[in-house]
């Protein structure tokens, strides 16, 4: 992902807080399965927990709308965890909605915020490396 996003996504995190925040992004995908993003996609948590998300039906459709508009797809989906690490909770494993998309999640639990991307299959967590041209 590029810089622009990255700032995105850990921002949206920021401004959600206490509660979780969430938001989908799109891009490429290539032939080994990995993705570019291109957008994010801040949503908002129609659950307005700390402890759980569910992006607003209203937002999907918006994001899916301009990913289909720019030859784009739906990559993943970005939450925060407010006071955990950066790693998938059950929760978040047994709601994997789609086992092709990533999963990044931002942990707000300390000074520096942390961001980590996964895969789920099958409620088998994969982590994958996240690559910011210029952040690394």
């Amino acid at each position: 992902m590029d810089q622009e996003c990255h700032t995105q996504m850990l921002a949206h995190a920021l401004r959600g807080f206490p509660l979780e925040a969430c938001g989908l992004f799109a891009g490429e995908v290539s032939s080994d399965g990995s993705g570019t993003i291109r957008r994010f996609y801040p949503c908002e948590n129609a659950a307005a927990s700390a402890k759980l998300y569910t992006v607003a039906p209203r937002d999907h459709l918006r994001a899916d709308r301009d990913a289909e508009s720019n030859d784009w797809a739906i990559l993943g989906v970005m939450h925060s965890h407010t006071h955990t690490d950066a790693y998938p909770s059950p929760t978040d494993v047994a709601q994997a909605p789609d086992p092709d998309w990533h999963y990044v999640i931002v942990s707000l639990r300390d000074d520096e915020l942390s961001l980590r991307s996964y895969r789920i299959v099958d409620e088998h967590i994969t982590e994958e490396a996240v690559e910011v041209p210029g952040l690394d």
